[in-house]
């Protein structure tokens, strides 16, 4: 059976955080916990030993963060960044809100890269699936679990 790559979109930038993360996690933090669970061994019966599992359970993070760190860059797909005529991942785009005339801009990333105090949102989100491919001037109706309404598209860049 055939397995499907999940994709990952992720800037240029983006994906070097994520190296450099798991270049520390591999290089420096897997040993010292290494070093943390042998002392803490040594210190006797494992039974009661808070500190052998607290270092165990930091292990087990560190493992889990090292596999996800390695899936996400394996499934990366790096987006390219810059003016377009339509919005896409990698765009920032401004937007207006009809009802009130309120204008935000977002930039389009994936989702490991999404955070909303930075205006960044996943490329998953209500606003961003129906703004993919439009154009300038567009204006088109948003689905949210907070209700639905309406943006234009004001710039793309």
């Amino acid at each position: 059976m055939a397995t499907v790559k999940q994709e990952c979109y992720i800037t240029k930038n983006g994906l070097e955080d994520l190296k450099k993360e798991l270049e520390n996690l591999t290089k420096n933090e897997r040993p010292n916990i290494i070093n943390a669970i042998k002392e803490a061994r040594a210190l006797g019966d494992l039974s009661e030993n808070a500190e052998y599992h607290a270092a165990k359970e930091q292990q087990g993070q560190i493992e889990s963060r090292i596999k996800e760190l390695e899936f996400l860059i394996d499934n990366a797909i790096v987006i390219e960044e810059g003016a377009s005529n339509e919005v896409r991942v990698g765009s920032t785009v401004e937007i207006k809100y009809i009802e009130d005339d309120e204008v935000e801009e977002y930039k389009i990333v994936g989702s490991t890269e999404a955070d909303p105090f930075e205006n960044k949102i996943s490329n998953e989100s209500p606003i961003a699936k129906v703004i993919m491919g439009k154009s300038i001037g567009d204006i088109v109706d948003v689905e949210s679990p907070n209700g639905n309404y309406k943006i234009e598209i004001i710039s793309i860049k």
